[in-house]
């Protein structure tokens, strides 16, 4: 089982603490020394402020934090942890995304979502309403851009007809995951994507009436999503099944030990899920990277191992 691990850079305070070349550094290192898997970073370019009050948080601007963290590491994975794809063309984010894979040496996982901030879209120019279709539409657009061969492709708005982006990635398949815990997210998934990147839900609170998706409490839900997965695999006659990238293996403003996050870990290894993310705290640099080293010790080194996959009838 991988572990990932959402990366600080949303805490804008202490100023300087996070929001500096040399902390995303640190950082990094800090993570690919403790055995993380991938560094992961979110995707909220123009959230409206009273989200923001309500309890959301900032994001910097994902490709720009992921090729800091290309130049100052050399095994953690790059991964979006959720880019909200609907945003920006298609091969405006393929020529990102292939850029930073080649010039990382293939280290980048782009996982995408259909997002859920109606202000959100109204700043970005976006139909909220044409959302998913958007995003079966971009996915497919990634699929035929990121060849690193000339390709086409004519979708709702643009056409691309003989076009190219060179260089292409690094790795043959670049693993594109799917995120929202719908069964139309699950079946957008098994058809588009090579995994399933589903998240918990907040149980109260003001920021449950912006997440607009299927409510995912604990690993019933999730086990329930996996089932489904698996009975869609066979409907349409995918024989493997995608892999489960679990975005955070705490509920929201959940606090776990760390024998309590290894046998919850434990537990989702068991129903199928391949890769999760653990959250690391500290309210200062020296802080987050005291506390990624101790989960490698106490956590990592004795979760890590191939995760029990179940097969697809």
């Amino acid at each position: 089982m991988k572990i990932n691990v959402p990366l600080p850079f949303e805490q804008v305070e202490p100023r300087g603490e996070f929001t500096t070349v040399e902390a995303v550094a640190e950082i990094g290192r800090a993570a690919e020394r403790a055995g993380f898997n991938a560094g992961l970073v979110t995707d909220h370019p123009c959230p409206t402020g009273r989200w923001l009050d309500a309890g959301g948080h900032y994001a910097q601007g994902p490709f720009v934090i992921l090729a800091m963290l290309a130049s100052s590491t050399t095994r953690l994975r790059l991964q979006t942890g959720i880019l909200v794809l609907p945003y920006r063309n298609p091969f405006g984010v393929a020529r990102d995304v292939a850029t930073l894979d080649c010039f990382s040496g293939g280290r980048v996982a782009l996982s995408v979502g259909a997002g859920y901030l109606k202000g959100e879209y109204r700043a970005m120019g976006v139909d909220f309403e044409r959302r998913n279709e958007l995003m079966d539409e971009y996915i497919r657009a990634l699929r035929a851009s990121l060849t690193g061969e000339e390709f086409r492709f004519e979708g709702s708005h643009y056409v691309a007809f003989g076009n190219r982006i060179i260089p292409g990635p690094a790795q043959d398949r670049l693993p594109i995951y799917g995120g929202g815990n719908t069964r139309r997210a699950i079946r957008r998934v098994v058809d588009l994507c090579d995994g399933w990147n589903p998240f918990f839900t907040p149980n109260s609170g003001p920021r449950i009436e912006t997440v607009r998706t299927a409510a995912m409490r604990g690993a019933d839900d999730l086990a329930t999503g996996i089932d489904y997965m698996r009975e869609y695999c066979a409907q349409v006659g995918r024989k493997d099944l995608p892999e489960v990238v679990l975005g955070g293996v705490n509920a929201p403003r959940e606090t776990l030990s760390d024998p309590e996050l290894v046998d919850r870990l434990g537990r989702y290894r068991e129903i199928g899920v391949t890769t999760a993310a653990v959250t690391v705290r500290g309210t200062s640099r020296a802080a987050w990277c005291d506390s990624a080293e101790r989960i490698g010790k106490e956590v990592i080194a004795k979760i890590a191992g191939p995760a029990v996959t179940p097969p697809v009838p």
